[in-house]
């Protein structure tokens, strides 16, 4: 592959590049000689034809082209060389403007920093409670939320299948504003091994999956759920001999009604013999400190709306 994209190749487009724009300069000026001929009285006499026809009677008659028509034409071709002067173009050649798209962006960033820098080194210094006291923090916040969380999260912060709903109380790996800030940062990777064959049978697995319900109080054949809550000890590593999870290795919460993948009785038995696998990307590199401030604190007061506002009301 290496020899698609050493040096020869960049002089190769230069010249197809230029002859191209040359080609099309030089077709132009010999058209323009083209003329409508005149008889001896100065009046155009009748030009032939292309001999396309269509429809039996309607012909394309062979008239050159209008001169403004030419000039535009002409137009293009030296606009054309003189962008390539001045913008990459000819294969590794720069421009003499010397622009390129890494460039702009760049630009666009630092002079974004130098007008917003300000605001968010402000809301960077405060505690993270307190910045999701403002109105207007909480604002940048949501902003940064849709940009870069809402794909997976829903614009509501509800999430879906797979996602976890941010404005409830139930946190897989913690809801406090550093652990919430740990996990924009960082990014987590969440995990449960296919345990069907560990389980045993498929009746072994329905079983486990009536006694997870239980543990919620949830529609479940009690019969089914007492014998399966021997074999849920194999679960027990994990989400605890209780079944209330542990925030440490991220594993749920089974004995509440929230659920990452539904809780009917079929989802929790795909989930036992086939397991899951979640990832959440690390921001640490895609926003700055300041921003995953605001966004933490965006985050935060998703659940805990009611005594923000509260705090907020003149006493």
């Amino acid at each position: 592959m290496a020899d698609f994209f050493n040096e020869w190749w960049g002089i190769w487009i230069s010249i197809l590049v230029i002859i191209s724009i040359l080609g099309c300069g030089v077709l132009l000026w010999s058209q323009s000689k083209i003329t409508v001929p005149l008889d001896a009285n100065g009046k155009p006499l009748p030009v032939g034809t292309t001999g396309h026809i269509w429809d039996g009677d309607l012909e394309e008659n062979n008239n050159p082209l209008p001169r403004w028509w030419m000039w535009l034409f002409y137009i293009t071709v030296v606009f054309a060389l003189g962008y390539l002067v001045l913008y990459p173009g000819l294969g590794s050649f720069q421009g003499t403007l010397g622009w390129s798209e890494v460039g702009a962006y760049e630009k666009e960033v630092k002079d974004g920093e130098a007008q917003y820098g300000p605001i968010f080194n402000k809301y960077l210094a405060m505690p993270i409670e307190d910045v999701a006291k403002q109105p207007e923090a909480r604002a940048i916040g949501q902003r940064l939320f849709l940009n870069t969380c809402a794909q997976c999260h829903g614009s509501d912060a509800q999430g879906s299948k797979g996602f976890p709903n941010l404005t409830d109380r139930d946190w897989l790996y913690g809801g406090d504003p550093a652990t919430i800030e740990t996990t924009i940062r960082e990014g987590r990777n969440g995990f449960m091994p296919p345990m069907g064959a560990v389980v045993g049978s498929e009746e072994d697995i329905t079983n486990v999956a009536n006694y997870v319900l239980s543990l919620s109080g949830s529609p479940h054949d009690a019969v089914k759920a007492a014998l399966g809550q021997p074999k849920f000890g194999i679960c027990a590593a994990c989400h605890g001999p209780d079944g209330k999870g542990n925030q440490a290795l991220g594993s749920p919460n089974l004995t509440d009604k929230t659920w990452l993948y539904r809780g009917d009785l079929n989802t929790i038995v795909d989930g036992i013999k086939l397991g899951h696998s979640n990832h959440m990307p690390a921001h640490k590199d895609l926003l700055t400190d300041a921003k995953i401030h605001l966004l933490t604190a965006y985050v935060w007061s998703l659940s805990n709306v009611s005594g923000l506002e509260a705090e907020s009301k003149p006493k």
